[in-house]
This record gives structure tokens, sequence and C-alpha cells, in this order.
């Protein structure tokens, strides 16, 4: 495997990993939006990550960096395609990301995980993310969010 910045070759690949998580199907992603939301993605420069294995799409992070809250990045999202989860995949994506997060002089990353995801849940607490707190609504009125934060020592 391996990681990657994404660029428009990886379009196709990355909005039918979106198109078909069934998470983001609860936030109304279609390929038409995930496409747009991409497109935006790579226009404003954001970080977004590809792991690629044989030509196959097998994840995805994208960071936004800022310098809002004490120059913290924001962790839009990590997607992991079904059947690879559990094997390395969102860990290494997750690394990566947060090396270029730090790289471009963020001191944070925050994020949004689904509430009710135990599982993700517990992957970020494992990688060292602090929870601060909930969110209900704040996303989708339907769902709930649990805000999660990583902080680097100042260098």
């Amino acid at each position: 495997m391996r990681i990657v910045p994404a660029d428009r070759t990886h379009l196709v690949g990355l909005v039918e990993l979106m198109s078909r998580s069934p998470l983001l199907r609860r936030y109304g992603v279609t390929s038409p939006r995930a496409r747009a939301s991409l497109a935006e993605g790579l226009k404003e420069r954001d970080i977004v990550l590809v792991a690629l294995e044989a030509g196959d799409t097998l994840g995805l992070a994208w960071v936004i960096t800022t310098r809002a809250l004490d120059r913290a990045a924001y962790l839009r999202l990590l997607l992991v395609a079904e059947g690879e989860q559990s094997h390395g995949v969102g860990g290494a994506l997750l690394a990566e990301a947060e090396l270029r997060a730090r790289a471009s002089g963020c001191r944070h990353l925050v994020l949004l995980v689904t509430t009710t995801n135990r599982r993700a849940r517990s992957f970020y607490a494992r990688q060292g993310y602090e929870h601060v707190g909930n969110l209900p609504g704040f996303v989708h009125p339907a769902i709930g969010e649990s805000l999660y934060v990583k902080s680097w020592p100042r260098r």
C-alpha cells in the first residue's frame, strides 16, 4: 500500500469510495456531491491523501489546515473502504495526515466522529485523541457528533 497526495486522477476512485460508504450516505453524500466537495478541497489545496494498492482506492484522509483555534487542523474525513478496515489503512492514513498537518505548522488536529460509532471512537482514543465533548445535531440534525483533539508539543 502507498499513500499519496490526491489529485484529479484519483477523483473517480475517491468519489466511488465516498458514495459507497453507509455512514456518508446517512449524511446525504451522493456521487455528484462527493465529486463537487473533493474538487473544491483540491482547488483549495486541502491535504487530501489517498491510500492505493494495485490501482484500488483503499482509503482517504482529508485535512483542512487553519490558523484558527491556536493553529488547529480539522480532519474532515478519514474513510477506509469496506473490507479493508482493521488492516492498518486508517492508521497509516491518519499518521500521514498528522505528519503533513504538523509540517504545515498546525499544533492540533481536531475531528468529529458520529457519537454512536464506538469502533471509530475507540480507534481515535488509541491514536492519542482526547474526547472533548458532544455536539448533538451539529453536522446533521438527526446525528450526534463527538469532538476529539490531539495536540503536539510546541517545537
